[in-house]
């Protein structure tokens, strides 16, 4: 049967494995309801080629039945993507899939058309039957070159990824709340718009041919007048081309202004100079991030390419940009050579280069040119103020200041604190007036503080300290004022403040993904937590790898209970950077979370029981030693007890607000042993009030003070101290936190016995968002003494559970 437009064989083609239609012939069953959907869609007949026995696995040295490339001659080719379906090795890959997007883009139509309404869609209509796996959406993306979009036929519930069926016994336990039939009806309605957009284009086309072949025979002029006419005409058309061609052009040209710059090379016999190498890339990035018509990469996201064996349109493909620029530096003494390129990497052409022979003192000068070359190569416009800005980003002329100052961003960039510490302040010894040292040194204290490091008390006021000497020299310093910002955020929790300061200098600096980043924290902490999704994602557009930013991000799903985003952000992450654990980790808590099923959060996860985690947050906590994660959940008391008297626990597990002492009293309370409890406790009790009495306003003291108290059997001193640590961080003031204070008091609540005002904290946390849900209450030994009562029970079975 041929196609409803001359010329083609067939107006659909089936693609498919075999595997997919040996169990129980789904493909052939999707093909049947197909046609039925089509004839009461279509007025005609529409064709569908479907080979019932396809060839598979063949290889490229084995014979392919020529016929097949008769049969591609389609209209709209259909590919039932599944778990097997993408193995390039595979026959209908090869021969299929590939072979009519090959052909699809040399014919009349090309494989991307225009619709009726406008939109453009593809003539592959893909229809997906399996969740993939992130290589094998990889390998599709890369072979249709964007975005796999599909209408999907995916089954789902806990554990489960099949096929939708087309009877179901159970259709509203699928947790898409997708239908068969309207799954058929959809691609029928595609089907039929495509059709629709290839008959007007044949019909267009047949139109202009019938013009030009039919044309009326013109009747004969005087040469002579044709060709003053003729001369006259050109004439005019040349004086037309010379002065509004180039506008016309230079309209539709929209060139894509995105770059990244790769880490430079360094030349220097002394490896010990790769600071310096690493150090020019951070202030041509710095330059760059000031102008607005460009996108660039950040720092963490290039940086990954150093010693890299991927091409430079490899990487230009993983980071969405339109040119790169790479360099070498080459240091000796005092003098500096750097040579740099600006390369579009689709072609591999030069767009820009140059080799700088300087003194060392004139370093910065370098790196304004050379940022201002790439804008000039990309075409993008500087303003006055971009231009004002980078010329004079740097407030030092001190080389020997500068060069501390290098190292300083190096060891803070590999999380060696103190010696960037170190570092900073010798740039301030050299140049007292240096206000972007001063900024530096100051974050450092902060995050010092923030992550209570060792010896991190007084690094608070330390970093105050520093913002307010920078913010005296030059308040309009935007290293100064960013500090400021974190400061508002981190210590005087002041959002309002801090989110001022941040919405500033993204017009300063827009390029630049921690501005978007921490304005997203903030906004987290103030509750707006869609705003803060949005920021975040912008942050990551331009650092893709950072993992921390899809770290918070995940969070803050996990937070608004929205698990499927979770899942599917946590996959994207580990497709991007697959030996960072954690993100392993947010796909076992988000089931965890959502289930309760030990299990399948195993399963879905690909963890080991080993690697779930240690403590309250076992699931999100990277840690040496993971046995006790495991121990917890499945309630082997005696193991944990054991494996806490052991000395592995890691420096950072050992908080001050989390003392070994409070987990054996919280092991030997579950365990019922009350007496060894109450010992453990009040051990940990003295520890707790002795660090009070230096941090009398930390949230975190007070809240396991308080189950402390409990265990003790100290009641009200133990809902006192669950009450202190909710004033100190109350949800109205700190949205991320805050409902963690809440569920610590609701944990106390518990440990005294006082089930009810628990049951009303469970409620409320589970009708905001928070760290509790459904699947914590079914499995967290924490909630053993309530599984008895029937409004606890009535919870759980009465809750809605979230999508996975």
């Amino acid at each position: 049967m041929s196609s409803i437009i001359e010329g083609y064989n067939y107006d659909i083609f089936i693609s498919y494995r075999q595997k997919d239609n040996k169990h129980d012939g789904w493909v052939t069953e999707f093909v049947e309801n197909l046609k039925g959907e089509l004839e009461s869609t279509f007025k005609e007949d529409i064709s569908i080629y479907f080979d019932e026995n396809p060839h598979d696995g063949l290889l490229e040295t084995d014979s392919v039945d020529k016929s097949l490339q008769d049969k591609l001659k389609c209209l709209i080719f259909i590919p039932i993507i599944s778990q097997t379906y993408c193995d390039s090795k595979s026959f209908a890959w090869q021969h299929e899939f590939c072979a009519f997007n090959k052909l699809s883009k040399e014919d009349q139509f090309g494989r991307d058309i225009k619709l009726v309404r406008g939109n453009v869609t593809s003539r592959i209509l893909p229809i997906k039957i399996h969740d993939l796996d992130p290589e094998d959406k990889t390998l599709l993306e890369t072979e249709l070159g964007g975005v796999l979009r599909c209408i999907e036929f995916i089954y789902k519930s806990a554990g489960v990824n099949r096929p939708l069926r087309a009877n179901e016994d159970h259709p509203h336990n699928n947790l898409n709340k997708t239908y068969y039939r309207d799954q058929i009806n959809k691609v029928a309605n595609a089907v039929k718009e495509i059709i629709a957009a290839l008959k007007k284009q044949s019909q267009h086309s047949e139109v202009v041919s019938k013009q030009e072949f039919e044309a009326k025979p013109v009747i004969q002029k005087d040469l002579r007048t044709k060709i003053i006419t003729g001369s006259l005409t050109l004439l005019v058309l040349i004086v037309l081309g010379y002065f509004f061609l180039p506008k016309l052009l230079k309209s539709t040209d929209k060139l894509d202004k995105s770059v990244a710059v790769l880490p430079f090379t360094n030349l220097s016999n002394d490896p010990e100079q790769e600071y310096f190498s690493d150090g020019m890339v951070d202030a041509i990035l710095d330059h760059l991030f000031k102008i607005g018509e460009l996108k660039v990469i950040a720092r963490t996201s290039s940086m990954r390419y150093k010693n890299t064996k991927l091409t430079l349109k490899e990487i230009a493909h993983e980071l969405d940009v339109s040119a790169l620029l790479e360099g070498s530096v080459q240091k000796s003494g005092n003098k500096v050579r750097i040579t740099t390129q600006l390369i579009d990497p689709k072609t591999g052409f030069h767009l820009w280069s140059e080799t700088f022979d300087r003194d060392l003192s004139d370093v910065f000068s370098i790196q304004s040119e050379v940022a201002q070359n790439v804008a000039k190569g990309l075409k993008a416009t500087l303003t006055a103020k971009e231009t004002s800005m980078i010329q004079n980003a740097l407030d030092t002329t001190n080389q020997m200041a500068y060069d501390f100052y290098l190292k300083g961003k190096d060891y803070f960039s590999r999380f060696e604190n103190l010696l960037a510490l170190e570092m900073y302040s010798k740039a301030i010894e050299k140049d007292s007036l240096f206000t972007a040292a001063y900024a530096q040194r100051a974050k450092t204290h902060l995050y010092i503080f923030w992550n209570k490091d060792q010896g991190w008390e007084g690094h608070d006021l330390l970093g105050k300290e520093d913002i307010k000497k920078g913010l005296k020299l030059n308040p309009e310093s935007s290293e100064i004022r960013f500090a400021e910002a974190v400061a508002y955020y981190m210590l005087d929790r002041d959002y309002d403040k801090s989110l001022k300061i941040l919405t500033e200098l993204k017009a300063v600096a827009p390029n630049m993904a921690d501005l978007y980043a921490y304005t997203s924290y903030v906004l987290r902490r103030q509750g707006k937590h869609e705003e803060s999704i949005s920021e975040l994602k912008k942050g990551i557009q331009l650092d893709p790898f950072n993992a921390n930013y899809i770290d918070n991000l995940l969070f803050t799903y996990q937070l608004l209970h929205q698990y499927d985003n979770q899942i599917k952000w946590a996959r994207q992450g580990l497709s991007l950077i697959p030996d960072y654990k954690d993100f392993n980790r947010h796909i076992f808590g988000a089931y965890l979370d959502n289930t309760g099923d030990l299990e399948i959060s195993l399963k879905e996860s690909k963890l080991k029981e080993e690697d779930i985690g240690y403590g309250t947050y076992y699931y999100t906590q990277p840690k040496e030693v993971n046995q006790y994660g495991i121990y917890y959940l499945t309630r082997q008391y005696d193991k944990l007890i054991e494996f806490m008297s052991k000395d592995t626990l890691t420096e950072t597990e050992q908080t001050t607000y989390h003392p070994k002492t409070y987990e054996l009293a919280l092991i030997y309370y579950l365990n019922g042993n009350s007496s060894l409890s109450k010992i453990y406790a009040d051990s940990a009790i003295t520890q707790l009030k002795r660090e009070i009495n230096e941090n009398p306003n930390d949230d975190r003291l007070f809240a396991t003070l308080g189950k402390c108290y409990a265990f003790s059997g100290n009641d009200k001193e133990a809902i006192a101290c669950g009450k202190k640590a909710v004033d100190l961080k109350p949800i109205k003031l700190d949205a991320y936190q805050g409902v963690a204070k809440e569920q610590d008091l609701m944990e106390i609540y518990i440990f005294i016995g006082k089930y009810n005002d628990a049951l009303d904290k469970i409620e409320f946390l589970l009708s905001v968002p928070s760290w509790l849900s459904i699947g914590k209450l079914k499995i967290d030994p924490v909630f053993d003494n309530l599984r008895s009562l029937p409004r606890f029970q009535k919870i759980i079975e009465n809750e809605h559970r979230e999508i996975l």
